[in-house]
């Protein structure tokens, strides 16, 4: 993802281009929000919000989190997809105000009120699909509408999870809706990126076997997925769901076998990838068994694959590739990228293995939390300068 071309910029570098404001405050608001959930999942903290504790950390961790990095990775890809001119400046600034009004309307929502908060937090996600969505359009770049679908129905997860938690009093199908729409993208965006970077890195540095390239598989894959995860979002119960999700996990390692990354253990920019599209397939596996043998497996287990593993390795690998590219520095992970990568893997092993029911210890939890801070405040320390510094020559 190539920048192609900018239009005559001199004001601060952070409103330059997308992914700088998104990604450095997407990473900074993941680590303190975790540190801040700890206490609160304790009961040790109370918050001004209307939503209840849980609600309140899950709709943070895809509504404000990840629809931050989302919009950093689009903002970044659709000039490149269409040839238009990046949004920066004010218009950047005004975007990432309508994030931070977002996030400030949730946690303060008990106070000004549960539709004002609404109103405030889903215009962020709108105003990002409108603005992709013109774009994509304008440009006639159709294959790229599919990436847009699922960021719309993360929208669309979104206003419903308002709606369920003012009417029932807590989420239940929009907190899977929303998870769904992140591992769809993740398939789709990981599809892409996955076999091209590692087929570019095995070219240059280990001839041999290459990533299969995209076929008819690979849509066999995502459509029996994406089927998989509308059955979870709308009976989660139902024995055909536990049967549909096992059938995407094991499509998906197929899928991920296929893309040669036993071949890229010297390229840890490389290998994060891998290792992040490997819990894709483990939370689907994981909520089938959930389904099937609930005695075994609890529900957290698969969610937390796929929320800590699958989204949070994905988001943090995708962020320091782009983060060197885009600012002029060598695609090289050196100790910090390396610190970052091990964390958000050891969070995620640590709260999949908390959510058994033979390891019910508060203690893990915390652990898997702290990992997380690490990771995601370990990338907003190492890389903020080069996210806050105009892009300097790769040497």
């Amino acid at each position: 993802m190539s920048i192609p071309r900018t239009s005559p910029y001199d004001g601060p570098a952070l409103l330059s281009y997308g992914f700088r404001p998104f990604f450095l405050f997407g990473a900074l608001y993941a680590g303190l929000s975790i540190l801040f959930w700890l206490p609160l999942f304790e009961g040790r903290l109370e918050i001004w919000s209307a939503f209840h504790p849980v609600d309140w950390h899950v709709h943070e961790m895809l509504f404000g989190f990840l629809a931050a990095v989302i919009t950093g990775f689009l903002l970044t890809a659709v000039p490149n997809w269409t040839g238009s001119l990046p949004v920066q400046g004010t218009p950047l600034l005004v975007l990432f105000v309508i994030w931070l009004a977002g996030r400030i309307a949730i946690t303060l929502s008990a106070v000004i009120g549960p539709l004002p908060a609404a109103l405030v937090d889903c215009a962020f996600l709108a105003a990002v699909v409108l603005i992709a969505g013109r774009e994509i359009t304008a440009g006639r770049n159709w294959r790229n509408i599919k990436v847009l679908l699922p960021v719309a129905v993360l929208l669309a997860a979104n206003i419903f999870f308002h709606w369920e938690a003012w009417s029932e009093g807590s989420s239940d199908v929009s907190r899977r809706l929303g998870m769904s729409a992140a591992i769809v993208l993740i398939m789709l965006i990981g599809g892409r990126v996955i076999p091209s970077f590692t087929r570019n890195w095995l070219v240059r540095e280990n001839p041999g076997r290459l990533p299969t390239p995209f076929d008819r598989f690979d849509i066999v894959v995502i459509a029996v997925s994406t089927a998989a995860l509308a059955a979870w979002t709308g009976a989660p119960d139902w024995g055909g769901t536990g049967i549909a999700l096992g059938a995407a996990g094991v499509l998906n390692i197929f899928r991920l076998l296929r893309w040669a990354g036993d071949r890229t253990l010297k390229d840890p920019l490389v290998l994060i990838l891998h290792l992040a599209y490997a819990f894709v397939p483990a939370g689907f596996v994981l909520s089938g068994l959930a389904v099937l043998a609930p005695e075994w497996v609890t529900s957290a287990a698969g969610i937390h694959s796929f929320g800590t593993g699958a989204v949070g390795a994905m988001t943090l690998s995708v962020m320091v590739r782009a983060t060197l590219g885009h600012t002029g520095r060598v695609l090289h992970a050196g100790r910090a990228a390396c610190f970052v990568f091990a964390a958000i893997v050891l969070a995620a092993l640590i709260r999949i293995l908390a959510s058994f029911e033979l390891f019910p210890d508060a203690h893990l939890v915390h652990l898997a939390g702290l990992a997380w801070a690490a990771a995601f405040l370990g990338f907003a320390l190492a890389y903020a300068r080069a996210l806050l510094t105009a892009s300097s020559p790769k040497s």
